[in-house]
């Protein structure tokens, strides 16, 4: 079977593959990505590395250390953490960038971490981002940082690739925002939800470097797991002129422990570009795509999302007839605060002021961009009309710092991120935007374009494709891991089952909370009588998009603690997924026969004991039930590895 350019790297990638092995969507596969990036959370991380007694980095080149989310705390306690990350990072060879230096995504991309043609990982869920560059960048949480560290590799699933086609001619002034919020509003209904994404079409040589990290960065807030640009002209240039860059300044910016042989930066030149030109990554042309999303630049306007979330949307003209009065601006975050970004900002501010009763905050991406940005005259525009100039970093786009919205305030950002409460007040209100549209209304007090738009409708369709039938060969099963598995089917109904249902957020931080008592509280939410409806060794079958809100890894362990052999589902959160798994608990998709029990259960009740055996047969990647056989994906070694030693933890333990 044909390759996607998302299978290809993942299989660049991959370890403890069978001979001649493919890897294709579904896989679970053993992982050493090129770099793994954490932020703030290092210290968070180190905890958890600590506790599984690691002692020293598998491979110091791999790990990198940004501080960037609390960079306006100069409290005694965040130097004091701050601190110790930077002195962690040199007792382990890491390479650390202080506070200051900007935001970590972005810094993985000017230092080449995140190298075209490689897959870097990062326990951030905008590491998409890095798509932008051709790199597949996909979010890992705390635990598999861990791993990382110690043992150079995680597990990872590979999930199904879907296709983006953006083409024909973007209008004048249309920017990459505009075309990732005109998409995320199209497509609202989760169709790209923890797909990876690749990017195609005749119009693609209308984007910059700049513009493409824009839209990587965002298809996280469209549901994807990453979101890759190929690598072209365009690529090879950016990387040349970055090359030339580097070269002529000096290399500022590497870290001391990284030497530069003669001059050339150690990740970034050109001898190495040379190289990736004469091997450059493609998807077979027959890959098999699970979707395929066609996007009409032409169509597209200025577009804002908002209040609260990404799925509403209106363009900017319906948002300019509605007098939408603003009293905070913001060009902040890694999304937005690039070169171009502020440059398109001072153009649309040049020789004006910011409205009275307006606050317009602006940070850049990183040190050097702000450099950069001074250099060329953008930033000193920006400051006399008015504009609140703050360190680089992500601040108030992660509700830290100053600037933070106040009770029923309305603000108007180029971020990533618009929920509820974060970036300030839960009664406030913000709504995304362009650079360009932000500068335009810091000038107008209100919601309005930087220069009139034809009001014109979008044109996007998504065309689903059957996965094309063909000879399964059989799944290797580990010799302690049972073949086969067997239990009664219990059904939870309910879509977007969240974590808070699963598992209730008021024992969340309760430390000493035992497995038992994880137990007798599981699903209490959901509904209070699941805990007397289900027994030891039920398999639970729940909707879609099962396991989605917060990160608690506790959600994944009261069922099982309660168990539950394993849960099947239309779908799952990913990053419910991973704590699952991380926690040495299955969970597999079953969608087909979560739609069949709807259909035969209704929904009158929340927990049904529906008196269903299943069979799972994991080497034929079955489940056969009531006389029905369904499909799953494939448990791959690295699963069952998993999910024999109790956890990736216990397996941390095991290698080290």
């Amino acid at each position: 079977m044909k390759q996607t350019l998302i299978e290809k790297l993942a299989q660049k990638y991959a370890i403890g593959l069978e001979p001649g092995q493919k890897i294709h969507s579904g896989d679970y596969i053993f992982i050493r990505p090129a770099h793994v990036m954490t932020h703030d959370n290092s210290g968070a991380v180190m905890k958890k590395f600590k506790a599984i007694g690691a002692k020293k980095m598998a491979n110091p080149r791999q790990p990198v250390f940004a501080l960037d989310h609390n960079v306006q705390d100069t409290s005694k306690a965040n130097l004091k953490k701050y601190a110790g990350i930077e002195a962690f990072a040199k007792e382990m060879g890491v390479d650390f960038y202080p506070a200051g230096r900007g935001i970590g995504h972005q810094i993985m991309c000017e230092e080449g971490y995140a190298w075209t043609g490689t897959m870097v990982v990062a326990s951030d869920s905008h590491s998409n981002m890095y798509g932008g560059l051709g790199v597949l960048g996909t979010p890992v949480v705390r635990t598999d940082a861990a791993a990382l560290w110690a043992t150079g590799q995680t597990w990872w699933q590979v999930p199904p690739v879907a296709k983006v086609e953006l083409t024909g001619e973007l209008k004048p002034g249309i920017t990459g925002k505009d075309v990732i919020l005109a998409i995320c509003g199209h497509f609202n209904n989760d169709e790209a939800l923890n797909h990876a994404l690749e990017f195609s079409g005749d119009g693609l040589s209308q984007f910059s470097i700049d513009q493409r990290l824009t839209i990587a960065n965002m298809t996280t807030e469209w549901g994807a797991l990453a979101g890759v640009f190929p690598i072209d002209e365009i690529t090879i240039r950016w990387l040349r002129d970055r090359a030339d860059f580097l070269e002529k300044r000096g290399l500022a910016g590497v870290p001391s422990d990284v030497d530069a042989v003669g001059g050339v930066h150690p990740r970034i030149n050109h001898a190495r570009i040379d190289e990736l030109e004469r091997n450059i990554p493609t998807a077979d042309e027959d890959a098999y795509y699970a979707k395929t999303f066609t996007i009409d630049l032409s169509s597209i306007q200025p577009f804002i999302a908002g209040p609260d979330n990404l799925k509403t949307t209106m363009t900017i003209t319906e948002a300019s007839n509605k007098d939408m009065k603003i009293n905070k601006a913001y060009l902040v975050s890694c999304v937005n605060s690039r070169v171009e970004d502020l440059a398109q900002a001072a153009d649309v501010v040049n020789g004006k002021k910011v409205a009275d009763g307006v606050e317009f905050y602006v940070a850049a991406a990183s040190s050097e961009v702000q450099a950069e940005s001074e250099n060329r005259g953008d930033w000193e525009k920006l400051v006399d009309a008015g504009a609140i100039t703050l360190p680089p970093g992500c601040g108030m786009c992660i509700g830290l710092g100053t600037g933070l919205l106040k009770k029923n305030e309305v603000g108007i950002s180029a971020t990533n991120r618009n929920f509820k409460g974060r970036m300030g007040d839960p009664t406030a209100k913000v709504y995304l935007a362009s650079p360009a549209v932000v500068a335009a209304s810091a000038i107008a007090g209100k919601i309005v374009p930087p220069h009139d738009f034809d009001d014109i409708k979008l044109i996007g369709e998504m065309v689903v494709h059957p996965k094309p039938s063909g000879e399964k060969s059989a799944v290797k099963v580990l010799d302690d891991f049972p073949a086969k598995l067997t239990g009664e089917l219990i059904f939870c109904y309910q879509d977007n089952l969240n974590t808070d249902g699963i598992y209730p957020g008021k024992y969340t931080y309760i430390d000493d909370f035992t497995p038992e008592q994880q137990a007798e509280v599981v699903m209490e939410n959901y509904d209070p009588e699941f805990g007397k409806i289900v027994k030891e060794g039920d398999l639970v079958v729940g909707g879609y998009n099962f396991g989605s809100g917060s990160s608690r890894e506790q959600a994944a362990t009261a069922l099982k603690y309660r168990g539950i052999k394993l849960v099947l589902a239309g779908s799952f959160s990913e990053t419910y997924k991973r704590n699952a798994i991380n926690n040495g608990f299955l969970v597999l998709e079953a969608p087909e026969l979560s739609d069949d029990l709807k259909a035969e259960f209704g929904m009158d009740k929340l927990t049904v004991r529906t008196g269903w055996k299943a069979t799972l047969d994991f080497r034929k990647t079955t489940i056969f039930v009531s006389g029905k056989t369904y499909s799953i994906s494939p448990v791959g070694t690295a699963a069952q590895e998993l999910i024999l030693t109790d956890g990736l933890e216990n397996w941390v333990k095991e290698q080290i």
